[in-house]
């Protein structure tokens, strides 16, 4: 009896997976504790392992496609075991170069007994979203079964009525293709919005929807804490970051300022006990904040430590779920980037994020008329303006730069 390879449940709040790569093919062996398919979460990447000896029967759920939990991704059992309606795929065997490949019919449109269309949940949801009517959408899925594929599939090959040219036209536009609402034009490239890119890009839309947050930006005089970094770095041998110090003070200024570490629950307000600060780690598929938890108990030293350990697995997608949850407060910093000044938003269920900008050199005269050269960095502070008016941000902020521009009490 052929066994059925489910999305499993990779987090308490996953609700669905996408199947990024299969490693293991149709009519490929397949041993209980090998990978046999990769997939994307709203954070992670994962391998998915075999739990049972055999061959891999049937893929169902294809690459790209979102699966919630429990969902049928594949089929592993013995060669030529039939699965759901179909024959099962035989084991591999070598096909000649000149053998043609004939594709598969489309299954037909899978009706119950009832009349009612066989059509998986997300499916349905997708239908939905696109206003596809998938009435007459055939399915690819087991007994026809309309999946997530068929509804994008029948959404991209929805008829498109090309508008009527003027008279007044004289030049000749640039060919486009239509899909969905934006005209695409020869050479475009349609990547399908999704795992972490589509989690980022719902959650920064939430926020930007449900929070009316305020950014101020501050200018700091950086000068001493950069002398101040490169003689500790020197004294006792080790290389620590801009970015250590301003995680240390932020720290600092958060213990000393603890109502800025508040989030809004319906109609509650959680007053939180812990200085967790999330630290925004950019990845080429999206954006990853893992957790420095406690980190106003931390010396500058297991600050350092622990935030590049963090950085590094982040970005070889090692981290475990509880990394990067639980924060009370974020920090963004794209100072090394260059930028000037900018507006993070707000991390849910954050109240506040505080942006870290470049330091830069600039000409300062003093009250005798004396010209010198200072280094300067802004911060920008956006939090949620339902929980933090502008002056108790205002004096967050100030205790930030106090710290900076006095480098030596960051680490009294």
């Amino acid at each position: 009896m052929a066994f059925e390879v489910k999305m499993p449940q990779l987090g308490l709040t996953m609700e669905e997976g996408t199947v990024t790569r299969w490693v293991k093919k149709e009519g490929e062996a397949v041993k209980a504790g090998d990978v046999i398919v990769e997939i994307t979460t709203d954070k992670l990447t994962s391998e998915v392992e075999s739990e049972f000896d055999g061959t891999m029967l049937k893929i169902v759920a294809q690459e790209g496609e979102d699966i919630p939990v429990k969902g049928l991704l594949a089929y592993i059992g013995e060669p030529g075991e039939t699965v759901g309606s179909a024959e099962a795929v035989p084991a591999a065997a070598p096909v000649a170069e000149t053998t043609p490949v004939v594709a598969a019919p489309m299954a037909p449109v899978a009706v119950t007994s009832s009349g009612r269309v066989r059509i998986s949940p997300l499916a349905r949801k997708t239908a939905a979203k696109m206003g596809v009517d998938y009435a007459n959408v055939k399915g690819s899925g087991p007994a026809g079964r309309i999946v997530q594929k068929d509804i994008l599939t029948a959404a991209q090959s929805a008829p498109v009525v090309a508008p009527v040219a003027t008279p007044a036209a004289v030049s000749t536009p640039t060919p486009a293709i239509a899909s969905g609402s934006i005209d695409l034009m020869e050479g475009d490239e349609v990547v399908k919005l999704a795992g972490m890119r589509k989690v980022v890009a719902e959650r920064m839309t939430q926020s930007r929807r449900e929070i009316p947050s305020v950014t101020q930006n501050v200018k700091i005089d950086v000068t001493n804490l950069m002398k101040f970094r490169k003689q500790v770095n020197e004294d006792i041998g080790v290389k620590y970051s801009v970015n250590d110090f301003i995680l240390k003070a932020v720290a600092k200024a958060l213990k000393n300022n603890k109502h800025i570490l508040v989030t809004l629950d319906g109609d509650k307000i959680i007053k939180r006990a812990h200085v967790n600060v999330g630290m925004a780690v950019a990845l080429d598929e999206g954006l990853i904040v893992p957790v420095l938890k406690d980190i106003d108990k931390m010396s500058l030293e297991e600050i350092s430590a622990t935030a590049k350990n963090l950085a590094e697995r982040a970005r070889t997608n090692k981290l475990g779920m509880d990394e990067y949850k639980g924060s009370t407060f974020s920090i963004s910093n794209l100072g090394m980037f260059g930028v000037e000044t900018f507006d993070p938003i707000v991390n849910q269920p954050d109240s506040g994020i505080l942006g870290v900008c470049a330091v830069q050199d600039e000409l300062v005269m003093d009250d005798e008329g004396n010209i010198s050269k200072r280094q300067f960095m802004r911060i920008s502070f956006t939090f949620d303006h339902r929980l933090i008016d502008g002056a108790t941000a205002a004096k967050f902020e100030l205790a930030i730069k106090e710290l900076l521009e006095n480098p030596m009490k960051i680490l009294l």
